[in-house]
């Protein structure tokens, strides 16, 4: 479950770590009165589920009152990633010294919390850990617990001392605290800045509840399937059939049975060097009228050049799938070409099935990520 900033800024602020003064605001005039009690200058913030807000057009700033109010008619008017914009928060804009980065997720090889901090924050931190990974500090998090020890010696290493490396070791780690309590699959505050005074401001901060875990935070639990709470088409459709399925940003659909088998398909074409546009797990035991509708719904996002399919048939049978992908395919009358790999209940059915409606299966998902990401290049 993914939380709004506003939302999110409220559970920081609780925890302890400073946030900019906001108030939140539903139509123009709203955002206007609003920043009658905030010091200008302003940011007018876009309230919406997506990443990569700023870049898309989701942050506008202003001087006056009369900005404000223009920037807000603004982002109303405006789809953020094909989201409608419907609350924006208006912000007192943080003189920053400089930016710092602090996230959290989900280690799946030491199957614990791992903390990622750096000294280089700001919208382009993906780039700098690809291209600069010594940047990047990273702690493997116990679950025992986290000493403020361990917050001092990162600080420390981001260049602190003294009095800044206490206040920075202590928002570190109420920062673990909150991750953690909340059953984060991620949680990012980007950019942590450096004020001019010395301080450290969450100026923008995103969080993603697991949602097998909702049902430990009573507050959020009636907010999942809010209609209010915007969603794309997919993943409203989705959450009707019972898939999980999260819209990402990248051109290959991939589609499997059981979470660890999507994530680690993700992770084998991102290795190739390909892009996601999905996760889509089917689940144990999917009836071919799911399988159905989980390819429709990858295949309904125009993002998509190559759908990626890999299945381990235990209760989920071979033959059902690629029926379910023959009628889909034909239903849909879509030509984008798909990958396949099988294994399991009624494999060779299955094959024998695609191979006559002329769909590719390979043996090895090393071998379909390799190929889905070649198609999808071109």
């Amino acid at each position: 479950m993914k939380l709004y900033e506003h939302e999110t800024k409220t559970i920081l602020k609780d925890h302890g770590i400073p946030t900019p003064r906001g108030t939140l605001a539903a139509n123009p005039i709203q955002a206007r009165f609003a920043a009658t009690n905030l010091r200008p200058p302003f940011a007018v913030k876009a309230q919406v589920l997506v990443a990569g807000r700023g870049k898309s057009g989701g942050i506008l700033f202003a001087n006056t009152l009369d900005e404000v109010q223009e920037a807000a008619e603004k982002l109303f008017k405006a789809q953020i990633k094909g989201i409608s914009v419907k609350k924006i928060l208006i912000e007192e804009i943080i003189p920053i010294k400089k930016e710092l980065y602090m996230g959290i997720s989900i280690d799946r090889a030491e199957r614990k919390y791992v903390l990622m901090t750096s000294y280089k924050g700001g919208v382009d931190i993906e780039e700098i850990a690809e291209k600069n990974p010594k940047h990047i500090v990273k702690t493997i998090l116990d679950p025992k617990g986290y000493s403020l020890s361990e917050g001092q010696d990162i600080a420390r290493r981001l260049g602190y001392e003294n009095g800044q490396q206490k206040q920075l070791s202590e928002i570190i780690k109420r920062f673990v605290e909150v991750g953690m309590d909340y059953d984060s699959e991620l949680i990012e505050v980007n950019p942590l800045a450096e004020t001019e005074d010395g301080g450290f401001v969450a100026v923008d901060a995103r969080l993603i509840i697991d949602d097998n875990a909702v049902f430990r935070h009573k507050e959020y639990q009636e907010k999942i399937a809010a209609p209010e709470r915007e969603n794309t088409p997919e993943e409203t459709e989705a959450q009707k059939i019972g898939i999980a399925y999260v819209k990402l940003e990248g051109n290959i659909g991939v589609i499997g049975n059981g979470a660890g088998l999507v994530m680690s398909t993700l992770d084998m074409v991102q290795y190739f060097g390909g892009n996601p546009a999905n996760f889509l797990d089917l689940g144990g035991g999917a009836p071919l009228e799911r399988i159905i509708a989980a390819l429709k719904i990858v295949l309904a996002d125009q993002n998509v050049k190559v759908l990626l399919i890999n299945i381990l048939g235990g209760m989920t049978k071979c033959d059902d799938v690629a029926r379910g992908i023959v009628d889909a395919k034909s239903t849909l009358d879509s030509q984008l070409p798909i990958v396949v790999r099988l294994m399991g209940t009624n494999e060779e059915e299955g094959k024998r099935i695609l191979n006559e409606a002329q769909i590719q299966v390979l043996d090895s998902m090393e071998e379909a990520a390799q190929r889905a990401v070649k198609l999808a290049e071109v």
